[in-house]
């Protein structure tokens, strides 16, 4: 008798099975994820009748950004403080792109990442173009970018309905957002039309990967400072020519050799020394990126090799920020010098205040290098050696040795 119970719920089980089986959703494959490049041509025609066209990214930025932009009018501008009238030039603008017509395309490879938090919703793209980088930044409101685009992956972008524009002169693919925080330093000069992050779900649907991430198809400019500056100006020419340089450089990944960390900062365009007070409450502090009292500028310490120098751009909300720098502790900066290598990262010249270009007040510390982590915290890119061949290791600040 038990037996034919047994049989019997066996029987009914059966279909119940069968359908949660059948219920159950299929396993992704890399084709569901990846685009592979021979498929491309053929998905694009599919999607695009009225034809496709995949541009570089210079040729991205000479046909569709313009010096004044196309978003502001008179009632509602741009920022105050955008525009250079000497030499009529804009640091923030928008371009909005057409949303009908032709297929816009852009692809490359992905440099950045997010992980140690210096590129919070922000990407970079990398493309070779003639043996040469092709940069070109991204802004989206996607936390956790790198989680889905993870560095060395490529990416094809349609642009179309989207919008290139400039924040504080470094070209981005966005969409128009407009600022109005009064609580902000220097409110009433900030508060206009400015390149504003595309939201991750227009972002995913619009974007298709090439195939799988691959670090090692990364083109790295390695570089002393010295070379460096011999291929961009150092302080900025004023005039659309000069200006188109310091733009298409911006993005550029970049190994700078033969550095070290002098433990000074930029105090609004001059040098000063580093501090060893709390980094919670001194901007100046003698670690990567110390509060900025939530404003959110990027800090900047200085690296140098003796006769050129360099900032290096970080975020107070870094993962690294209250970590000292190669050669500083609690007592001071003194041995940063003995501490000496090379800085990777993103190579960047951040300018938000046109009038210093009017006014001929650049001192050479707009550009910058933006690195993705240092060792042990995202992507090494801060590696340094003292006099004994020891590798530097990065110590946190301890309020305990305050």
């Amino acid at each position: 008798m038990r037996k034919s119970i047994y049989t019997y719920a066996i029987l009914l089980a059966m279909p119940v099975v069968a359908m949660l089986t059948s219920c159950e959703p299929r396993g992704l494959k890399e084709d569901d994820v990846f685009v592979q490049e021979g498929s491309l041509d053929e998905i694009l025609k599919a999607e695009n009748p009225e034809g496709y066209k995949i541009y570089s990214l210079n040729e991205f930025l000479d046909t569709y950004m313009t010096e004044k932009g196309n978003f502001a009018s008179d009632t509602c501008p741009y920022r105050d403080r955008s525009y250079d009238s000497k030499h009529d030039l804009y640091m923030f603008t928008v371009d909005t792109l057409p949303t009908k017509g032709s297929g816009i395309y852009i692809r490359g490879r992905v440099t950045t990442d997010d992980y140690a938090g210096n590129f919070y919703k922000a990407m970079v793209i990398q493309q070779i173009v003639n043996g040469e980088q092709q940069n070109l930044r991204i802004s989206v409101d996607l936390g956790s970018a790198g989680g889905m685009y993870q560095i060395g992956q490529e990416i094809l972008i349609r642009c179309n309905g989207l919008a290139v524009g400039r924040y504080a002169n470094q070209p981005q693919l966005c969409v128009p957002s407009y600022n109005n925080n009064i609580y902000a330093m220097n409110a009433s000069q900030k508060v206009g039309w400015a390149p504003g992050r595309i939201e991750s779900s227009v972002f995913q649907r619009v974007t298709r990967m090439i195939g799988t991430p691959d670090v090692n198809k990364l083109q790295y400019d390695t570089l002393t400072l010295s070379q460096l500056y011999a291929e961009i100006p150092l302080v900025a020419v004023p005039d659309a020519a000069g200006m188109d340089k310091i733009r298409k450089a911006d993005g550029r990944l970049v190994v700078i050799k033969g550095v070290w960390f002098t433990g000074e900062f930029d105090n609004n365009g001059t040098l000063a020394k580093c501090d060893t007070l709390h980094p919670d409450s001194s901007s100046n502090a003698n670690v990567f990126a110390p509060t900025t009292n939530n404003v959110g500028y990027p800090q900047s310490r200085v690296i140098s090799d003796g006769t050129n120098k360099l900032m290096c751009s970080n975020s107070e909300y870094s993962k690294f920020a209250y970590y000292y720098l190669p050669g500083a502790d609690r007592h001071g900066v003194t041995e940063c010098p003995n501490w000496r290598g090379s800085v990777t990262g993103i190579l960047g010249w951040y300018e938000d205040k046109a009038s210093d270009l009017a006014d001929g007040k650049q001192k050479g510390y707009e550009w910058s290098v933006t690195p993705r982590g240092i060792p042990g915290i995202g992507v090494a890119d801060v590696n340094m050696k003292n006099d004994l061949g020891e590798s530097w290791v990065p110590k946190e600040f301890d309020p305990k040795d305050y």
